[in-house]
């Protein structure tokens, strides 16, 4: 199963997407993706003969850069060039071909600039509900550590969820970072130090209570907590930490309040200076199994799969749907004992590993009554 099928790469040709290109390649080699490149051409050129020396160029360019992606093992789709606003036909294109991800540069902006972000990603973030990545100039993906600050809201769950997986399949640390709001002392005598020692506590109770809907099993985290304003102590913990990779929520609206991103994503982003991810109301993985494959060896692979990404209950389901087409299935039953082992259900564990014994007698047995046979026969 892919959990990450699609991936659309929209280049403008410049330096910052070379980085793009290469980010793609690894990711998708990573999930088993496939990749479809976008190119979007202004639509105001008048000259005819302009416009279509401009459209064989993007065209060449994009074979190169396709030829280039196969090259490296990867699939990918026929190349798409549009017209018109650059932000708009990305979104645009994402939802057509129903992409797991928007993969895009953070524009032509160098680390002393004070907004690292430029102005058409930015959009592409407002605008699209699907997951977005913004690769930054220089930063190759070899993701060691993943910063993913979290509010409680049901965006930073998402966040924390696709988060915990890209963590797995990269194989990289995942912080778990959270801020409370720090009291300012002000003329009234009160004992402030005290009453932010509460508010933290009282803060790190509710982030205890949070971290519980999540399966951290197998996976190097940790999780901190900081007092103050959030978009600065996000940033602040960017620094001291240096993480590869940064993954928020931003809020989901719709209708008139659609362009709004979340004040504390839109302040982060902007100063971010690594390669960060954006959910809004879509997940960047896909649960949904192919019900239509039945063969036994391929719902085994989904359940291998499945048991390393930390899905353990989808997991289960998949080794059981193997034993609902072959009983003696002596793998799943193994791998069933393996998942109830991971979680903590030692009956269950035990259960299925004697299972797998019996099995194993059975067909011994049956294989010693079968040369009997042989030998009687002769």
């Amino acid at each position: 199963m892919k959990l990450l099928e699609k991936i659309l790469l929209a280049t403008d040709f410049s330096t910052t997407s070379d980085y793009v290109v290469e980010n793609a390649i690894v990711l998708a080699k990573i999930f088993q993706s496939k990749i479809t490149l976008l190119h979007v051409l202004p639509d105001d050129i008048n000259n005819e003969k302009a416009k279509e020396l401009l459209d064989k160029g993007a065209t060449n360019q994009l074979k190169i850069i396709n030829s280039h992606i196969n090259n490296q093992g990867v699939k990918t789709n026929n190349p798409i060039i549009e017209y018109g606003s650059y932000s708009e036909k990305v979104v645009k294109a994402s939802e057509n071909l129903n992409a797991n991800l928007i993969l895009i540069g953070a524009g032509e902006k160098t680390k002393n600039d004070k907004f690292q972000l430029g102005t058409t990603a930015e959009t592409i973030i407002r605008k699209s509900n699907k997951p977005v990545w913004v690769v930054k100039k220089d930063n190759p993906l070899n993701i060691k550590t993943i910063l993913c600050p979290v509010d409680f809201s049901d965006e930073s769950k998402r966040a924390l969820k696709n988060a915990s997986i890209m963590a797995r399949r990269l194989k990289s640390k995942l912080i778990v970072f959270s801020v409370y709001e720090k009291l300012i002392r002000t003329s009234v005598k009160l004992n402030w130090k005290d009453i932010n020692e509460l508010r933290k506590s009282d803060h790190s109770r509710d982030l205890d209570k949070f971290l519980k809907d999540f399966n951290f099993t197998d996976l190097k985290w940790s999780k901190e907590i900081k007092g103050g304003d959030p978009a600065l102590e996000i940033l602040n913990a960017i620094e001291r930490h240096s993480p590869e990779l940064l993954i928020m929520g931003t809020t989901g609206k719709t209708g008139l309040s659609r362009m709004i991103m979340g004040s504390v994503t839109e302040k982060v982003i902007r100063e971010v200076p690594c390669s960060f991810m954006t959910l809004k109301s879509e997940d960047i993985i896909d649960l949904k199994l192919e019900t239509r494959i039945r063969e036994i060896e391929k719902h085994y692979e989904v359940a291998i799969q499945l048991m390393e990404d930390g899905f353990y209950d989808e997991s289960i389901n998949e080794y059981k749907i193997c034993l609902t087409i072959n009983d003696m299935h002596i793998p799943s039953l193994n791998g069933l004992a393996k998942v109830y082992k991971k979680i903590g259900d030692t009956n269950n564990a035990d259960k299925y590993k004697s299972m797998a014994k019996e099995v194993l007698t059975r067909i011994w047995d049956w294989k010693v009554e079968e040369e009997i046979r042989k030998q009687y026969k002769s």
